[in-house]
């Protein structure tokens, strides 16, 4: 087949194609097919040809979605490269890709000539350096629409490179197609949508629904960067029907706003895994929120949950679409049995056919498919759960731990926003679970008010935000935060109606998503010094905390350090920073039982009272919460390995089935699969 919008401009040339959302500016599918015929025309007659691979830095705008369809046209391959990277950075993508030339704007100039060195690189604006030439400054060859095969690679993206160096991931027109095709049978699809597109476009969450918007035939509203507020707007503006966010933007766009028009018919989110409290939100306004898993290496989709689904699941990220194959596997690379846990793998029509250069060949690819790296379960009605990174798993004395069952428990608290579980290195256990636990802005006086075991009347985060009131009086959004992915629909629980886009798990999944500003609060780390300092309020949070985790969790799962945040580090796409949250715990967290506050403090032991055992209650005689246990009993809170793991575990209720007690080490995942959005 040809490019997809030579096709599109031939079946509705009149429809419209794609809105600016600055300015309403819109282009129809006639409009857009004369933009990328010119563009095309242009790259050929500097020497762009079938095959060549064709980096892309520009910002996301109109002139970067042409790109996308231009290099199509020409037969070149995509290779979108990521704005506020470094030059390293930028430099490692444009080798591992053996890119041909690079394409960049006045604003990425700098950035593209420091990255590249003997890569030709051309400007869609007027240069500022000699050794850069500018597109426009040819008049544009006449093209034919080059032909494309399923096997031919249509584009190639990066991995987030949350478990090493990112990988470069070759897409196919086939994974496209198939993916996209996969979207429709389960979200639905009409040629009158109007998919909004915040996310970046170098991720999957962004660029799917480039692609898609040309096979379907519905409109792409483009934001050039995420503004809360704004976006929430757009959908208003535009009568959008689909978005596709992280749990992050979505959760500021409901503060901002207090809910969304109701033009929506999906919001596909993705990118990290989205709190209970946030889909119930969803569902008390009527938002018809998608709950997603994807990656990188699939194109996007794995799974997808329908609004049915998650009344009755809302951890669940759905069954797999339409074609492809999800199994978990133990660590001997067995299927386990539903309800357990191991490693997600994945198969089928939308999944790469390999990394590039020292990537492509490994343990990535086995008999069940592509091992993506990441922890889940499948329960018996074939409905997914992630937990988290297989190599963020944390074996503490002898135990493996699932930092995101730790999390999901202790996000289930009322006086928690959200929770990043890592191990830290100790001596004693080998790694010791940490957590760092964002409560947000409220003040410390009533964060304190949660070892009541409930919300506080003053702490209704499901109502509609206070600014979101002022915002409509038309008051000005105090910041424009440039940061990066519903009711029951009657359906049953039939996931299969008939859809649109996903995002990029950096990929949960989600190397999300996507779109983030690297200036913006999401990427940055939360002020250390804002009102978590006080002593009394902490110990209160400590005692509520451990009190709620000790009826929920095995005793050596309960985090032994601690720290408070307003919000959690986050990476540029939207995925949380670990490495940061490891030094935030390093350099404040504390030990929640150790009334002194420090983390390597160990009171003395207290002198035995010379008292005739037979003067105690024998109620009396059982050890207390501050008090040492036996070694071995099953009050052992502290998870101490004295050889027995049946002490801590006795009958798997962990859901960890490949825990053998033993300390292994976790298997070391070949692929760094991403979230999608």
């Amino acid at each position: 087949m040809r490019d997809w919008l030579s096709h599109r401009v031939a079946s509705s040339p009149d429809a419209p194609g794609l809105i600016r959302a600055e300015d309403g500016e819109t282009w129809t599918y006639a409009d857009l097919d004369r933009l990328v015929s010119e563009t095309a025309g242009r790259l050929v007659a500097h020497g762009i040809s079938e095959d060549d691979r064709i980096g892309v830095l520009t910002p996301p705008y109109v002139g970067t979605v042409g790109l996308v369809h231009a290099t199509m046209r020409v037969g070149a391959t995509f290779v979108p490269l990521g704005e506020g990277l470094t030059p390293r950075e930028l430099g490692e993508r444009v080798e591992r890709a053996d890119l041909d030339a690079v394409v960049c704007a006045e604003s990425t100039e700098s950035d593209a000539l420091a990255a590249v060195e003997e890569v030709p690189v051309l400007s869609v604006d007027e240069p500022t350096d000699a050794t850069v030439t500018a597109v426009h400054d040819v008049d544009p060859d006449p093209v034919d629409p080059a032909e494309w095969a399923f096997e031919d690679t249509l584009c190639i993206l990066f991995t987030s490179g949350t478990t090493g160096a990112p990988k470069p991931v070759p897409l196919t027109a086939g994974n496209l197609y198939s993916s996209a095709v996969a979207s429709a049978f389960r979200l639905g699809v009409d040629p009158e949508d109007r998919w909004l597109v915040s996310l970046a476009l170098h991720h999957m969450g962004g660029l799917a629904p480039v692609y898609r918007a040309v096979l379907y035939g519905m409109t792409l509203v483009l934001r050039e960067g995420f503004d809360p507020g704004g976006t929430a707007d757009d959908i208003d503006r535009y009568d959008v029907t689909g978005v596709s966010l992280v749990p992050t933007m979505l959760e500021r766009m409901l503060d901002r706003r207090g809910t969304l028009a109701d033009t929506l018919r999906v919001v596909l989110l993705g990118g990290a895994p989205a709190p209970e409290e946030l889909i119930e939100r969803c569902r008390d306004y009527s938002i018809p929120v998608y709950p997603t898993y994807g990656m990188t290496e699939a194109a996007s989709q794995v799974t997808t949950a329908t609004p049915s689904a998650t009344r009755d699941r809302p951890e669940t990220v759905g069954r797999p679409i339409f074609g492809t194959d999800v199994v978990v596997v133990g660590e001997d690379g067995d299927p386990v049995e539903a309800g357990e846990t191991g490693e997600i793998v994945v198969d089928g029509p939308t999944i790469t056919p390999g990394y590039l250069g020292p990537d492509a060949t490994g343990s990535a690819f086995g008999p069940h498919g592509l091992h993506t790296g990441d922890v889940g379960s499948l329960d018996e009605e074939g409905y997914l759960y992630v937990f988290n990174r297989l190599d963020d798993r944390i074996i503490s004395g002898g135990e493996n731990v699932e930092p995101g069952e730790v999390s999901d428990v202790l996000r289930g608290h009322p006086a928690v926003d959200d929770v990043a579980v890592v191990g830290l290195a100790d001596d004693e256990w080998g790694e010791r679970v940490a957590a760092l636990v964002a409560v947000g802005d409220r003040p410390a006086a009533n964060r304190g008010d949660a070892d009541r075991g409930d919300a506080s009347p003053e702490d209704d985060r499901d109502a509609p935000a206070a600014d979101g009131a002022a915002d409509a009086t038309g008051a000005a959004d105090a910041t424009a935060e440039h940061a990066p992915t519903g009711p029951d629909d009657g359906d049953a629980g039939d996931e299969d109606d008939v859809g649109t886009e996903t995002g990029d798990r950096d990929d949960a999944g989600a190397d999300s998503p996507p779109g983030t500003d690297p200036g913006s609060p999401i990427a940055e780390e939360a002020d250390p010094g804002s009102g978590h300092g006080d002593p009394g309020n902490e110990g209160r949070l400590d005692d509520a905390l451990l009190e709620f985790a000790r009826d929920r969790l095995a005793g050596f799962k309960i985090p032994k350090t601690v720290a408070y945040t307003d919000e959690l580090p986050r990476t540029v796409s939207g995925t949380i920073d670990r490495d940061a949250v490891r030094e935030r715990l390093r350099e404040t967290g504390h030990d929640p039982r150790d009334e002194f506050g420090s983390a390597g403090f160990e009171p003395a032991d207290p002198e035995p009272a010379d008292l005739d055992p037979t003067d105690l209650d024998p109620a009396e005689s059982v050890p207390g919460d501050n008090e040492p246990p036996p070694e071995g009993s099953a009050d052992d809170r502290d998870g101490a390995d004295d050889g027995d793991a049946a002490d801590r575990d006795d009958d798997g209720a962990d859901g960890d089935p490949t825990d053998a007690g033993a300390g292994a080490d976790a298997e070391d995942p070949a692929d760094d699969p991403e979230p999608s959005a």
